[in-house]
């Protein structure tokens, strides 16, 4: 959307504050990011990657979220400095061009289709989280009963391989370890007694399906009525909530001494060395598609600006009247942006952090790797050690929460962007009437693709994974974007200092690794075994 297009708060021009409670006050586009960061990345790529990996990578993980708010931070400072979107200034990177747009712009568009994948896992995700919680079928509810018996068995064969000698234990321990041994036998009986059923039953349960259609058609309605004070606070209290769960369950996890992070395994994860690898799992391979979905990814990139935009950053500027004032308007929203983009990136970080360390602690100590239409169920195990039976339940609706909020603010902020590329691609009419309709077209259109794609490839890891291989060959363009607006387009007056440079370069080179390490792996699978 052009600056004409953007709707005027009622401020107009403001003055940035200057105080902790007054910039506190203005933040916002973070925590939408945030939303979008908190999902698809964090819950099933991260986690699955510990399960791969154990704690070994845990520094990549850390890495991948600090270098890339470098790049968030130029897109928006372009935003702020010129009152344009980010596919706008897109448009004029150097370059190849085809019919009206440029190779980024078309670049941009392809990882626009590829990402529907990934949405369409994520919904899938949703489907099954409320398919386990809340069962449809007759179907449903055995197959539920079946894999629950599973992971109960499971992980009480975890805790009696690490519970010690039995002579050597207190009378309350070998009262508890007695009642822990009828409880495995119970669930041993149980889950091997009905192993059998499982084949038939994975191809007639079609609950997860069922809810996944019931979330895209609830999703349509809320995009369509939603605004920014509307999108800002949900994601806000979805994110916020399973993210102090999620950490709360990692400090508990250490009184467990089954499944209790060691100083060693804490060691192991700073050592800046590669896992051991397994047959046919490779992961760094797994790492590196992950890394481009962990932190902000290639995507969150482009449409962070378009959030500050709705959030009024751009039109408290003012527009660039050559003035000192303009220049000090600026510089202070600027201090305003770099707060709400760091801000984002200490809660993505502790919530990544944390889905890695209990991936690696639980599921690579069980030998799970969330799977298929079995991903969520997998993942709730991770739960058990600290909320017991509880975690049916809790988990459940965590990842609802979780998930939801990444398939809402993505769809949210991809109608935004493909509504303002129909303009630029010469498709649409710059008018506020052209553009209130396309967005609610794509509002409605989003949702019922992703569920299409679900439909078609119910495998919400792969899809998100593949998405994730995509974002990670879209991260080298989008650093390439981000150093050209801080050379060429960057007012002289607000251009930051060498510090800064350097970690804006660094940041790119991390960047650039990534994909060409993504395009290695796409082209040539049998790159995978190095890794």
């Amino acid at each position: 959307m052009s600056e004409a297009e953007m709707p005027a708060p009622p401020e107009g021009i403001k003055d940035p504050p200057h105080t902790p409670e007054g910039i506190a006050k203005e933040l916002g586009p973070g925590l939408i990011v945030a939303g979008a960061v908190v999902g698809s990345g964090e819950l099933i790529a991260t986690t699955s990657l510990g399960a791969e990996a154990g704690f070994y990578l845990m520094w990549l993980i850390i890495v991948g979220c600090l270098i890339k708010v470098f790049v968030q931070v130029e897109m928006g400072r372009f935003a702020i400095c010129s009152g344009q979107t980010s596919l706008e200034g897109m448009s004029k990177v150097p370059g190849p061009r085809i019919g009206p747009a440029n190779w980024v712009l078309w670049f941009w568009l392809a990882t626009i289709i590829v990402t529907t994948g990934q949405l369409g896992g994520i919904v899938g995700g949703v489907g099954q989280a409320m398919a386990i919680s809340a069962p449809i079928t007759q179907e449903g509810k055995e197959y539920n009963e079946i894999l629950d018996a599973k992971t109960q068995f499971l992980l009480r064969m975890q805790q009696r391989a690490t519970a010690g000698d039995f002579t050597e234990m207190s009378d309350a321990q070998r009262e508890q370890a007695i009642k822990d041994g009828e409880a495995l036998q119970k669930y041993a009986e149980l889950y091997q007694g009905k192993e059998d059923r499982l084949p038939e039953l994975q191809k007639v349960v079609k609950d997860h399906f069922i809810w996944a259609g019931i979330v895209a058609a609830i999703s349509i309605l809320m995009l369509v009525k939603g605004t920014y004070g509307f999108i800002q606070t949900f994601m806000t209290v979805m994110v916020g909530c399973f993210t102090l769960m999620t950490v709360i369950n990692v400090i508990l996890l250490q009184t467990n001494p089954a499944f209790a992070m060691t100083p060693q395994e804490f060691v192991s994860g700073f050592s800046f060395t590669l896992p051991p690898k397994n047959v046919n799992v490779y992961p760094l391979a797994t790492a590196l598609a992950t890394f481009g979905i962990i932190g902000i990814a290639a995507g969150e990139m482009v449409f962070y600006p378009y959030w500050c935009q709705e959030k009024g950053y751009a039109r408290f500027v003012g527009p660039n009247d050559g003035t000192g004032e303009w220049v000090r308007r600026a510089r202070g929203w600027m201090v305003v942006l770099r707060v709400d983009a760091f801000g984002s990136m200490i809660v993505y970080t502790i919530s990544t952090v944390a889905f890695y360390i209990l991936g690696a602690a639980i599921l690579n100590r069980l030998q799970l790797v969330p799977e298929k239409t079995d991903m969520i169920r997998t993942l709730a195990a991770m739960y058990e050690p600290v909320f017991g039976g509880k975690a049916g339940w809790i988990f459940p609706i965590g990842a609802v929460a979780v998930l939801y909020s990444t398939f809402f603010v993505t769809n949210a902020s991809k109608a935004r962007m493909c509504t303002d590329a129909l303009r630029l691609f010469k498709l649409r009419d710059d008018t506020e009437a052209a553009r209130e309709n396309w967005l609610t077209i794509f509002c409605v259109a989003f949702p019922i693709a992703c569920f299409a794609v679900y439909y078609v490839i119910p495998f919400p890891k792969q899809l998100v994974l593949a998405a994730g291989v995509m974002q990670s060959v879209l991260l080298p363009v989008m650093a390439c974007t981000a150093i050209y607006f801080r050379y060429k387009l960057c007012d002289p007056r607000l251009m930051p200092g060498w510090k800064w440079d350097v970690m804006l370069w660094i940041s790119g080179f991390g960047m650039l690794v990534a994909g060409i390490w993504a395009v290695l792996t796409k082209l040539f699978p049998a790159v995978k075994a190095f890794g």
